[in-house]
C-alpha cells in the first residue's frame, strides 16, 4: 500500500487531487443492508464545503456526491461502495507563479523530494480538498455505527487563542463555528476579522465526543483504540497534536488524581477519555485535535525555488483563514472510520469464538458417542 488506504475490515481508499477532475473514495467491507443514499452523505459534505462560514475560502464548490456502486434501492449491498465528488470551481492558473517555488508550511518540498515531481495546483494530493472524500466515506461509517447506537460529534473549543468557557452542546448548531459557547463563538469571529485584515491565519482546537460506544472495542498493544484514533487524527494534514481524555494535563496529575474511580454504577471520572489499556471502557470517548494555522498567507515569506535560490513570496489565491470549522466534519469522519473498523473487528472476534464453541460442542470422541 502507498498510504492511500485506511482500515483493516472497514477499509477506505481515497483518490484525487485539488485541481484534478475530482476526488473520491472506495469503501470496502461495509456490511449489506445499511441505509445509504446520496442525501445522507451530502449532509456531512455540506458542513465541510468551501465558501461557508467566516473563516472559509471564497472557492465555491457544490461538493455534490455521486454513488457509483455498492448500493441498491437505498441499501448497501456488501460490495465495494464507490463515491465521487467532481471539482467545479478550480482556478489552476492562480498557482502558475508557484510552479518552481516551495511554499513555507506546505508539502511542496517534501513531495518533490519523495516523488521527484509535484502537482503545484493547490497542493495536488496534499491539498485539504482530499478530505472531502474522507467525509463522504465517514458518512458511510456513520450509518453503520448508527445501527449500534454509536454517535460521534465534534465542535470547536478554541480558535485563535479564544477558548470556549462552557460546553453546551445545544449551542453548537447556533453559530457558524460549531462552538458550544455562543459568547466565545462571537469573540472568535472578531478574532478572525482582525487576523484577516492583517493577511494572516489562525489555528485552534477541536474536541470530538463519542457516545454509545460499547466496552470492549479496541485491540491490545499496537492496535489500541486510542492509538488508532490518534493516528486517524494525525493523518489530517492540519492536525499537529492529539489528546485523549485528560491528555497532556495527566502529566501534571498524581496517580490518585488521574485514576478514574469505579463504582457499581460506573466510572466517577473520565480522565481516561473512555479508553483503558487501548480498549473502550463504555464511557464517553473524548479526543482533542490541535489544528495548525493555514500555511497560505498573503504576507511576504522567505523560501527557496527549485534551484535552491532564496526568494520571497506572497501566497495569493482563495484560502481559508482557519481550517476550523470546516475540519470538524473531517475529524468526525476519521473517528467514525476507526470505530466502524473496530466494531466489525469485534463482531468477527465474537463470531469466531461462537463458532469455536459450536465446533467444540459438536465434537465427540469415540467414548462420547451414544
Amino acid at each position: 500500500m502507498a498510504g492511500n488506504t485506511f482500515g483493516k475490515i472497514f477499509q477506505i481508499t481515497t483518490w484525487g487531487e485539488s485541481h484534478g477532475t475530482g476526488v473520491g473514495a472506495v469503501v470496502d467491507g461495509c456490511p449489506p443492508g445499511i441505509p445509504l443514499t446520496p442525501e445522507v452523505i451530502q449532509t456531512d459534505l455540506d458542513r465541510r464545503r468551501p465558501g461557508r462560514g467566516p473563516a472559509s475560502t471564497p472557492r465555491k464548490e457544490p461538493d455534490r456526491v455521486e454513488i457509483l456502486a455498492g448500493t441498491f434501492e437505498g441499501l448497501t449491498t456488501g460490495t465495494p461502495i464507490s463515491l465521487v465528488i467532481f471539482n467545479r470551481d478550480a482556478h489552476s492558473k492562480s498557482y502558475d507563479h508557484l510552479k518552481d517555488i516551495y511554499r513555507p508550511g506546505h508539502g511542496d518540498i517534501t513531495y518533490q523530494k519523495k516523488y521527484g515531481l509535484r502537482d503545484h495546483r493547490g497542493g495536488g494530493r496534499a491539498s485539504a480538498r482530499e478530505t472531502a472524500a474522507r467525509v463522504a466515506a465517514g458518512a458511510v461509517a456513520g450509518q453503520l455505527l448508527a445501527t449500534a447506537g454509536i454517535r460521534v460529534r465534534a465542535y470547536t473549543v478554541e480558535l485563535g487563542g479564544v477558548a470556549a468557557r462552557r460546553c453546551n452542546l445545544e449551542e453548537i448548531s447556533q453559530n457558524e463555528l460549531f462552538c458550544p459557547d455562543n459568547e466565545a463563538a462571537a469573540a472568535m469571529v472578531t478574532r478572525i476579522d482582525e487576523v484577516r485584515r492583517n493577511h494572516d491565519t489562525l489555528g485552534g482546537i477541536v474536541e470530538i465526543r463519542v457516545s454509545g460506544c460499547p466496552a470492549g472495542l479496541g485491540e491490545p498493544v499496537f492496535d489500541k483504540l486510542d492509538a488508532e484514533l490518534a493516528r486517524a487524527m494525525m493523518s489530517i494534514g492540519a492536525v499537529k497534536g492529539v489528546e485523549i481524555g485528560a491528555g497532556f494535563a495527566a502529566a501534571r496529575l498524581t496517580g490518585s488524581e488521574n485514576n478514574d474511580p469505579i463504582t457499581p454504577e460506573g466510572f466517577t471520572g473520565n480522565n481516561a477519555g473512555g479508553i483503558l489499556a487501548g480498549i473502550a471502557n463504555g464511557d464517553e470517548i473524548i479526543i482533542r485535535a490541535a489544528v495548525k494555522p493555514i500555511p497560505s498567507i498573503a504576507r511576504e515569506q522567505q523560501t527557496i525555488n527549485r534551484q535552491g535560490q532564496p526568494v520571497t513570496i506572497k501566497v495569493g489565491g482563495r484560502h481559508d483563514i482557519s481550517a476550523i470549522p470546516r475540519i470538524i466534519p473531517v475529524c468526525e469522519a476519521m473517528t467514525r472510520l476507526v470505530l466502524a473498523d473496530h466494531l466489525l473487528r469485534q463482531r468477527t472476534l465474537v463470531q469466531s469464538a461462537e463458532n469455536d464453541g459450536q465446533r467444540t460442542k459438536n465434537h465427540f470422541t469415540p467414548d462420547d458417542r451414544p
